[in-house]
């Protein structure tokens, strides 16, 4: 049995007896928006689950115990706390041991995920290979995540902020599959396209469950990765988010701005020199995902 796991009374009840269950980050809530935003958004996030017939399970660290499905108080608190440290793989064990809280990340969502035995996780958009990886190595401890953990995680994509096409060469030589949901083209967050192709395309929640059973019942042990485009109504101009970017990587290059930072930093420089309208897609892209995530976890139950 494992001490350092804690479940709700909600999330417990689905367990046993076989109702849909979705988990959820808290990464958005404590680094990704800012209050009263993102609680906003973390409870609509589990709303739109239950809408759907799923169960909804945000992950987060309090007081030394992964905590899989939040009440209403920890999720407030973690939306009023920005400074509640961000909790990757590598920082499980010291923050646990240490009796602290942690917003985690999608790598450690995951890695809580397959302990709790919950199968799909949906998030607004996965780590990747940083932009100069050849020099820097700066690649998201959540590809490597996905690629050993036998969770399906559905977003849209990865921000241009990174190296797409090498994005997806990390995947593919991990033996990741990556599925585009009602789209054959890898999305990248804030615009419906990047460009580069996705490895199959499914059209229907069931079709992708079915593909989630048989990877299971095949004993492979790799994650799938299921892009969902962010709604075309919501969908920013690619020239525009591309031009803002580039502007916000010169401005971290001048800061020497590196590493785990790199990426809060650029969110919020484009945060504020968008006026807010990568915020606003931000949360429209995330409630998409929880609810095809819940529609996927749910004809999964029906198929077992």
């Amino acid at each position: 049995m494992n001490n350092y796991l804690e479940f709700n009374d909600e999330v417990q009840g689905a367990m046993e007896t076989g109702l849909p269950v979705v988990a959820l980050e808290t990464m958005i809530i404590s680094h990704g928006l800012g209050y009263p935003d993102n609680l906003e958004c973390g409870q609509n996030c589990e709303k739109i689950i239950r809408e759907e017939g799923a169960v909804p399970a945000a992950i987060g660290i309090v007081k030394g115990k992964i905590r899989v499905g939040l009440t209403a108080g920890e999720l407030q608190y973690f939306a009023e706390h920005l400074d509640i440290p961000k909790c990757s793989r590598r920082d499980l064990a010291i923050v646990t041991a240490q009796g602290g809280y942690g917003a985690v990340t999608a790598a450690a969502t995951m890695m809580a995920a397959k302990m709790a035995g919950i199968r799909f996780f949906a998030g607004g958009g996965i780590g990747g290979v940083h932009r100069g990886a050849q020099q820097t190595f700066d690649i998201s401890a959540d590809l490597e995540e996905l690629a050993k953990t036998g969770v399906a995680m559905i977003c849209s994509g990865v921000t241009a902020i990174l190296d797409i096409p090498l994005t997806l060469e990390y995947l593919e030589a991990a033996g990741v599959t990556v599925l585009g949901f009602q789209t054959g083209e890898f999305p990248a967050f804030y615009t419906r396209k990047s460009g580069c192709a996705v490895d199959y395309r499914v059209e229907t929640p069931e079709e992708a469950a079915r593909i989630v059973k048989a990877k299971t019942a095949l004993g492979i042990e790799n994650g799938i990765l299921i892009t969902v485009p962010i709604p075309e109504k919501d969908t920013l101009n690619p020239v525009f988010v591309n031009d803002n970017i580039e502007r916000a990587l010169v401005q971290a290059d001048d800061q020497g701005i590196r590493g785990k930072a790199i990426t809060p930093f650029l969110l919020a420089e484009l945060h504020r020199t968008t006026g807010g309208k990568t915020a606003a897609a931000n949360k429209a892209l995330v409630y998409n995902n929880c609810r095809t995530a819940a529609r996927i976890a749910a004809a999964y139950v029906k198929l077992l």
